[in-house]
């Protein structure tokens, strides 16, 4: 009986590196996102009672 198994180097078996250096060039203060989502939430509340 052949033995038809892959085996994949240990150094490269679906690693992956994320670098903590990557800065985005979009930089958003959490107080905008939040009014942003209230203000979205209030816009559909009132397109329902309409």
């Amino acid at each position: 009986m052949a033995d038809n198994r892959i085996h994949i180097p240990s150094s490269q078996g679906g690693l992956v590196r994320y670098f903590d250096d990557y800065k985005s060039k979009i930089e958003l203060r959490p107080e905008y996102v939040i009014a942003a989502i209230v203000l979205v939430i209030a816009v559909e509340i009132v397109l329902h009672s309409l």
